[in-house]
């Protein structure tokens, strides 16, 4: 055997203890590949690019929010009940892709995790960057100074030191001055970093404030009548949509007061029966904040230590006394009736599963100005209150609220209800003024409508990122002003070993370095002007 094939094998053998003993092993990338594979895939989820890219998407993804009704929204809590009705067939695709819950699918996530990942690696480098190049001295000036802006060179015949001369001069100018034993450095405009470095850290700080809010936040509405109370705890809202880290035991502790409900519309003209304006007169007592009194406009929140209360609709209470086929109150008080057209006219229900000999319930429409309609139906002609009628029908059985399935107080459920009728076999049907009682066939009891009331909708909302978003948000314009709005720039004077003396400055920005600033720190030296036997000197 030669040499050759003896190294030959012994290669071979080589090769072979350093293949990995499992043969399934054997294609998979080494533990170094791995850790290049993730360094890459890092570096380009850390990049601007990459994070442009992804704010961007997030935008897009935040479309179909805007276009489609969503769910858990306080203000519109049967928007996408409604969007069902009207499109069977569509809705339950839109569904399938979390069209209803845009910013709570994952896909919204996924994005959202990922703009933050990127916005943290990309600007937490950078905002280092920026902080560590505010705070450094201005650096020494380059080799071939006469290839920068303004270049000025010559012998200065005053006697006197040209370099403190040029530090004193820039000083009184507001530059950062640095001097050398043969040299001054000076910079002006640091601010614009400052600035730039403001920019990028408010986007992120705006980014987690946005993100703090849609998970420890909450929305929720609540109708409230004049006169009743509201508790900020969960039990009490009409309906509640808490973030997934919402702490809901620990609410703000706070009671809200429906003093007075105002309302004034347009009498004439082209927009008659419009909104003029309305408020809500309430008084609060808070264990932050103690008790007081405020009105609440549609722009005009109140707002408790952070909890913030928005007016966002009202309507009509009917003040109603249902008494039972044996007397007995079963119902009294205002009930809430909903507004179904800009008239106000109001439809509502009214359960009374106490009622004896059997539980009764009552569907009408409350009609603030009442005038007759084509069909011999009353309607509403005006949305305040000139002639209020309220109508109803009656019906009984089982109202369906003792299997524990969940119902709407507005809605009432007919699988196992009688329709009332009357002494000619038909639905029974009534209408009744303000003072008026009217009693029910078959001895069922008896209806009186004692007046009316208002009632306000309240949308409560608490964002505790809302603060930090608005300061980051402020911020980043102030830094983005900041960063766009002032130049940056550099000036060196250097003396050469010849006896020459130098001068020139360098833009950091867009804007160039204005001609005159270097021109009266060349006179103020002595320098002759640019051009003048600066050929000569510099052969």
């Amino acid at each position: 055997m030669d040499v050759a094939q003896e190294e030959h094998e012994l290669g071979s053998e080589e090769a072979l203890r350093s293949l990995p003993s499992d043969p399934h092993e054997r294609g998979r990338p080494r533990p170094s590949e791995v850790t290049a594979w993730g360094r890459w895939a890092w570096r380009r989820l850390t990049s601007m690019r990459t994070a442009i890219v992804l704010l961007v998407l997030l935008a897009l993804t935040a479309v179909p929010g805007s276009l489609l009704p969503q769910r858990g929204v306080a203000s519109d809590p049967a928007a996408v009940a409604n969007f069902y009705r009207a499109n069977p067939d569509l809705a339950p695709w839109l569904d399938r892709m979390s069209l209803f819950n845009v910013y709570s699918a994952p896909w919204f996530a996924a994005v959202y995790v990922l703009l933050l990942v990127s916005m943290t690696g990309c600007v937490v480098p950078r905002s280092a960057q920026l902080w560590r190049e505010y705070r450094a001295a201005p650096p020494p000036s380059p080799r071939h100074l006469s290839r920068e802006t303004g270049h000025h060179r010559g012998l200065v015949a005053r006697p006197h030191d040209p370099l403190a001369v040029a530090a004193a001069h820039l000083r009184d100018r507001r530059f950062l001055v640095t001097r050398t034993s043969n040299e001054v450095r000076a910079e002006k405009g640091r601010l614009r970093e400052l600035g730039n470095l403001a920019f990028h850290l408010s986007l992120l700080v705006l980014l987690f404030g946005i993100a703090g809010g849609k998970l420890f936040g909450y929305e929720g509405r609540v109708a409230l009548v004049e006169g009743t109370t509201f508790a900020n705890v969960s039990s009490s809202y009409d309906a509640l949509t808490p973030a997934p880290w919402a702490d809901l035991a620990g609410l703000e502790p706070l009671e809200l007061t429906l003093n007075d409900f105002a309302a004034e519309f347009e009498t004439e003209g082209a927009r008659f029966g419009e909104p003029r304006k309305f408020e809500a007169a309430v008084s609060y007592d808070s264990a932050e904040e103690g008790d007081g009194s405020f009105t609440i406009r549609p722009n005009r929140p109140l707002d408790i230590n952070g909890t913030k209360f928005f007016l966002t609709g009202h309507g009509y209470a009917p003040e109603l006394t249902v008494r039972d086929g044996n007397g007995d109150v079963a119902v009294s008080g205002p009930i809430i009736f909903l507004p179904v057209d800009p008239a106000f006219t109001s439809d509502g229900v009214v359960k009374a599963p106490d009622a004896r000999p059997t539980s009764l319930a009552l569907r009408g429409l409350f009609l603030p100005t009442a005038v007759d309609g084509p069909d011999g139906m009353g309607v509403s002609a005006y949305p305040d209150q000139v002639n209020p009628i309220v109508q109803f029908m009656a019906y009984t059985g089982d109202l369906g609220l003792d299997d524990g399935t969940a119902q709407s107080v507005f809605e009432l459920d007919f699988t196992d209800l009688d329709q009332v009728l009357d002494a000619d076999g038909k639905p029974w049907r009534v209408s009744l003024a303000p003072g008026q009682t009217v009693r029910l066939p078959d001895g069922l009891g008896s209806v009186t409508f004692d007046g009316v009331s208002r009632f306000a909708n309240f949308q409560i909302a608490r964002d505790p990122g809302k603060e930090v978003s608005l300061a980051a948000a402020i911020l980043l314009m102030l830094g983005l002003t900041a960063s766009l709005a002032i130049p940056r720039r550099r000036i060196w004077v250097r003396r050469n070993d010849d006896g020459t003396v130098e001068l020139a400055g360098r833009s950091l920005s867009r804007r160039p370095v204005p001609p005159g600033e270097l021109h009266d720190l060349a006179t103020t030296i002595g320098l002759p002007p640019a051009g003048a036997g600066q050929n000569k000197e510099e052969e």
